[in-house]
């Protein structure tokens, strides 16, 4: 049916990737891109058996003209960004010159700012409906199918929606003292940034990490969870009617933190370059180096995440709460697609962003947030491929 070039070949790539090949139907033939060429070809060779048709491809995701001629030679339907977030504009560039269907996981951030929004990406709204070609922004779980279950709630069970709690738990085990489950560099800058969540049309700035709660999760049971700031909140403030109060919650354990706070505190988080033995070098990246690659935890991690929105609002006059989440379990992930479940439920649903792409389900010319197309046919595809959601409809809240 049609192609799509993936940019990036890391954990999320991967499983998108490996998702690819077990949709042929979808997905005939697809280039997998990346700096690192012998990534590529590594997992080409995993995947030889596949009925999909895969080629490789080296390049440089910061060069606008190195993507214009890979896009031009290959000719996909959709290019899935799966590299870093500092890549999107020169991809989107390259997307509109190309006039090609462009996806991502993560808004923008500059580099030299710890600072994620999307009105970089959102300023190319125009330009991309001109160029008559879908910008389909967050495609992975949160952002992404935070944004369809927000959707999907609204389409089935309510009138209006008035407050979402995102909560985000990995009760996963890796058996390191410390080191993060995706890009270490990405996954810091985010946790040290200030905390902010969104009430009567406004956002408000919290301390990092200062704002914190207990949640019993269905399957994995009591879990600190801390308010964060994160990028769906921006898009489903402006994309969910009636929505009066926002927040977002991720669950990290004591340990995690400690080892934070006092790397934090020699300035090994610090995203400000220094100079070392006469080079310019920026701490966080430094740290990212000696970290374990998230990538190699797959094999070590043991248990379950838990990934969903708990919705309150009315509905026929009447107020309703309504719980909607994932669990995924680490090993099965590994099993499956050699991953553990943090790139899995990533992976998962940047490959059904490109099915909607390619088959048509999803076809609106401009820059769009994933909540603002139809969900259903996105959430069937959650069940078919290997991320079945659950719901309640007596959830416990969060105060």
């Amino acid at each position: 049916m049609g192609k799509a070039l993936i940019i990036g070949c890391g954990g999320v790539a991967s499983v998108a990737i490996h998702k690819c090949c077990q949709n042929p139907d979808v997905f005939e033939e697809i280039c997998i891109a990346s700096r690192t060429l012998s990534k590529c070809e590594a997992l080409k060779e995993k995947l030889k058996d596949s009925k999909t048709k895969i080629s490789t491809a080296q390049v440089n995701a910061d060069n606008i003209d190195e993507l214009v001629e890979l896009i031009n030679k290959f000719k996909p339907d959709v290019v899935m960004h799966l590299a870093l977030p500092y890549q999107d504009l020169t991809i989107m560039e390259a997307c509109l010159k190309t006039k090609t269907n462009y996806l991502d996981t993560a808004n923008y951030e500059p580099l030299d700012t710890a600072k994620f929004e999307y009105k970089w990406q959102w300023a190319y709204k125009e330009k991309f409906e001109q160029a008559g070609i879908t910008a389909l922004l967050g495609s992975g779980f949160d952002p992404g199918v935070t944004g369809v279950f927000s959707a999907y709630a609204l389409k089935h069970h309510f009138d209006e929606i008035n407050q979402i709690d995102i909560l985000d738990a990995n009760a996963g085990d890796h058996g390191y003292p410390f080191a993060t489950n995706f890009n270490p560099e990405i996954n810091i800058r985010e946790v040290t940034a200030n905390g902010s969540y969104f009430e009567n049309g406004k956002f408000i700035e919290t301390e990092p990490m200062s704002i914190k709660r207990v949640y019993n999760f269905p399957q994995i049971g009591e879990k600190d969870i801390y308010l964060l700031h994160h990028e769906e909140l921006e898009s489903l403030a402006i994309n969910i009617p009636g929505i009066k109060k926002m927040r977002f919650w991720m669950t990290f354990s004591q340990n995690y933190l400690n080892h934070l706070k006092v790397l934090e505190n020699v300035g090994m988080t610090s995203i400000e370059p220094i100079e070392f033995e006469g080079k310019q070098i920026v701490p966080l990246q430094f740290l990212k180096a000696v970290l374990p690659d998230p990538a190699s935890l797959g094999p070590r991690t043991k248990g379950k995440t838990n990934i969903g929105c708990i919705f309150q609002g009315i509905k026929d006059g009447k107020k309703k709460n309504y719980y909607l989440y994932n669990v995924c379990v680490h090993e099965e992930c590994y099993a499956e697609v050699q991953s553990q479940a943090i790139s899995y439920t990533t992976g998962v649903p940047a490959m059904i962003g490109a099915m909607m792409l390619i088959t048509g389900k999803w076809n609106k010319p401009g820059v769009h947030n994933i909540e603002e197309f139809d969900p259903d046919p996105f959430m069937d595809e959650l069940n078919r491929c290997g991320l079945p959601w659950h719901e309640s409809f007596d959830p416990e809240l969060v105060d």
